[in-house]
């Protein structure tokens, strides 16, 4: 091949490559803004995602408070089965959401483009969070008291509902608040636990921060190449700031997603048996803290 076809082809390559990039870009920022993202009516939420809820009680007749949880990108993993029998030990009942089977973004490893920030992003994943902090309050044995837990895509999602609902905006993908949001507000969440959450320029809490005068506790990975934990810190620092009870834990020598056993093969990261026992027990003291306000 003679220097001039190398060249030509080199110049289509980039030339692809650019334009896969910008159609990224144009994509994320479609996320960012919601403008082309579905909306539906809560309750029409709701019935999509309830089937899936993996709901249990502790010991006990109850009432009891009631810890919600919120997977990664690539959907429900062990790091939730964890955190939930840590919850019910505390006397917790507990509900894991799925945000990604009812709408099959398990299947052919869509999952990915969710990590990418290409499907499904925070803000729009705020309204699973609403439909299901307020499907978890109408359960027959919860005591009208809330936990949030976040692991990365859904730290993200629990921050952006927490961006969006201080600012008056409904999450992307709902055509209102659920009825029992828009009456109580976030009154009934006690407080946050958020594992290696993204705090990135996509996030809606970046720039806007929130309201809600609950605790929140950030858990993050020193050196997390895949949501930056300084971006965290720094949005946990203006919140303090701000004088609202904000915590922050930095674990060393760990990986993204350090408390999640099962992944997908050739993950780079690794499960640490030390830190997630550590980071239960931290998670362990702000339940109790929560519990005690």
């Amino acid at each position: 091949m003679t220097a001039r076809p190398r060249i030509l082809w080199a110049a289509l390559g980039l030339l692809a490559v650019g334009v896969i990039a910008l159609g990224f870009a144009l994509n994320s920022l479609r996320g960012y803004t919601g403008h082309t993202v579905p909306r539906i009516a809560p309750e029409a939420l709701s019935r999509l995602l309830a089937p899936s809820y993996r709901v249990e009680t502790p010991a006990g007749a109850g009432p009891f408070p009631v810890m919600l949880l919120f997977s990664g990108c690539d959907g429900p993993k062990d790091n939730l089965d964890r955190w939930a029998a840590m919850a019910r030990d505390e006397g917790y009942a507990t509900m894991i959401v799925d945000s990604h089977g009812p709408r099959g973004f398990l299947d052919w490893q869509i999952w990915r483009l969710i990590c990418a920030g290409q499907l499904l992003t925070g803000q729009e994943r705020a309204g699973d969070v609403a439909v299901a902090i307020a499907d978890a309050l109408a359960l027959p044995f919860a005591d009208g008291r809330l936990v949030l837990f976040g692991a990365s895509h859904g730290g993200w999602s629990i921050l952006d509902l927490l961006a969006l609902h201080g600012r008056g905006e409904v999450p992307f993908n709902l055509t209102a608040w659920p009825d029992r949001v828009a009456r109580d507000g976030l009154a009934p969440v006690l407080g946050t636990i958020l594992t290696y959450p993204y705090c990135g320029i996509m996030s809606r809490v970046r720039r806007a921060g929130w309201r809600h005068p609950a605790p929140v506790g950030f858990l993050l990975a020193r050196g997390d190449t895949i949501a930056d934990e300084e971006k965290c810190a720094d949005l946990a620092g203006r919140m303090q700031g701000d004088g609202l009870p904000v915590t922050v834990q930095t674990f060393e020598g760990v990986t993204h997603g350090f408390d999640q056993n099962v992944r997908s093969p050739l993950s780079p990261f690794e499960f640490s048996p030390a830190a997630t026992g550590e980071a239960l027990a931290l998670g362990r003291a702000l339940l109790r803290d929560y519990a005690a306000r």
